[in-house]
């Protein structure tokens, strides 16, 4: 038994190594085959690497050459005196880069004096008559604010004004709420690309939803004029000497008080009848400031603040308040012009009109401490605003009357009207339609929400 066991083991051992060096063998020849498909892997990598590289050599060339080719070409035209725009392949990719900022509702406050412009509505489309908008929506896009094709299509970024005003008109707080792209610095960079004589002096966060125009519960203009225009018609002094003195001032603010309250207003715009309930309007104050001189001429600004404003209200307001102080007509036309009857009421210049601000009190109380938002009031903006307004809308206003005259001009017409008759409502719509207005209506249209 012994013997049979040693020889079970000799056998055993024999065919142990026989086995290990049949696997050794196998494992050598399996190493050998990964050596060479890793080495095939290595030479198609390398060709790979060499034709990409004469791809991107011939490319760049490619480019170089067109970009040579369009170089020429842009120093032909501008040497035959046209003005190359080209459009970089990567407009979109700086559209994208835009994108990276947060698309917000906000509102901006806006200052600007209004002569040589059209109004501030835009009219797309029309390039004949410049306005206050065309100036603002370009130079949003040339800051990166908001995309071109929003300038065509206003409607894409909500933009709304809080109120159109006309012709000549200038602003001290216009409000516009629009959707843009928070880019870093943005009022420096908007302000960058807009005139001196337009700028923005402020911006706060708004709800998605916010409608600068109805939301907006109460607006307040001012009224720039040389106080000659109170002086009564038999005075000596018609012109830059006369001086309002107290009495004459107190008259004309108990005059421009009686206009608080809702009055219907069918006699101070036009298209309007008695019976239209949209002729009634809310005002809430109307008072005039103490008097100051500038380049020798003396000054008072009349402030009046309501709900709403149509067409020409104001100037008329104005208009035959300063008719009854010179005398030509009584107190008494100013409860007949609130009645049925058709009344003629004179229309001041609009030289010198100003929308000084808008109110949202409604806004603010519900949004404005809410945590979110803030309120729509521009306290820490004031100084910046009465600059401005020191700046370019007050001189705009004096060196335009002294050089054309509008309210001396205008004096002389009131001997025509007609104040203690009636006349019919067509003949006195035409009488407006025709009225020479250089500078254009106080006429937002109709701002009422």
């Amino acid at each position: 038994m012994p013997l049979f066991r040693l020889g079970l083991s000799l056998a055993a051992d024999c065919l142990g190594r026989s086995l290990g060096g049949c696997r050794w063998r196998n494992l050598s020849r399996v190493d050998n085959y990964h050596k060479g498909a890793h080495m095939k892997h290595l030479s198609m990598a390398e060709e790979v690497r060499t034709v990409t590289g004469n791809q991107a050599k011939r490319l760049k060339s490619s480019s170089c050459g067109r970009e040579e080719e369009e170089k020429e070409e842009d120093g032909k035209l501008e040497e035959k005196g046209h003005t190359v725009k080209r459009f970089k392949a990567s407009e979109d990719e700086a559209e994208d880069g835009a994108k990276r900022f947060p698309k917000r509702k906000i509102v901006l406050l806006v200052a600007y004096s209004g002569k040589g412009y059209h109004g501030m509505q835009r009219n797309v489309g029309n390039s004949q008559f410049k306005t206050i908008e065309d100036d603002l929506v370009l130079a949003l896009i040339q800051s990166g604010c908001i995309p071109e094709n929003h300038g065509e299509e206003m409607k894409k970024m909500s933009f709304q004004r809080c109120a159109r005003t006309d012709k000549g008109v200038s602003a001290a707080g216009q409000i516009v709420s629009l959707k843009v792209w928070l880019i870093e610095d943005i009022l420096q960079k908007i302000n960058n690309h807009l005139p001196p004589h337009i700028r923005i002096l402020g911006l706060k966060r708004v709800t998605g939803g916010f409608n600068s125009k109805n939301k907006c519960d109460a607006r307040t203009y001012s009224y720039m004029l040389p106080t000659f225009a109170f002086a009564h018609k038999d005075c000596d002094f018609q012109d830059n000497t006369f001086h309002l003195n107290t009495e004459t001032l107190a008259t004309v603010n108990r005059l421009l008080a009686s206009y608080k309250g809702t009055h219907n207003f069918h006699n101070f715009t036009s298209q309007k009848g008695p019976k239209d309930p949209s002729a009634k309007r809310y005002i809430m104050e109307m008072y005039c400031e103490e008097p100051f001189v500038r380049e020798g001429m003396e000054f008072a600004v009349l402030k009046v603040k309501g709900q709403s404003f149509m067409m020409h209200q104001i100037r008329k307001m104005i208009g035959l308040v300063i008719a009854i102080v010179k005398g030509y007509a009584s107190e008494s036309i100013m409860e007949r012009s609130w009645g049925e009857e058709k009344v003629d009421v004179p229309k001041a210049p609009g030289l010198g009109l100003v929308l000084e601000r808008v109110h949202f009190e409604k806004y603010n109380k519900r949004f404005g401490n809410d945590g979110f938002h803030e309120a729509l009031e521009w306290a820490e903006e004031e100084e910046k605003i009465s600059a401005f307004k020191e700046k370019y809308i007050y001189p705009t206003i004096i060196s335009t009357e002294k050089e054309e005259r509008s309210m001396a001009n205008w004096l002389e017409t009131l001997s025509y009207h007609d104040f203690n008759s009636t006349a019919s409502r067509t003949q006195l719509d035409n009488r407006d339609t025709q009225t020479n207005d250089h500078e254009g209506s106080d006429g937002f249209g109709d701002d009422s929400d």
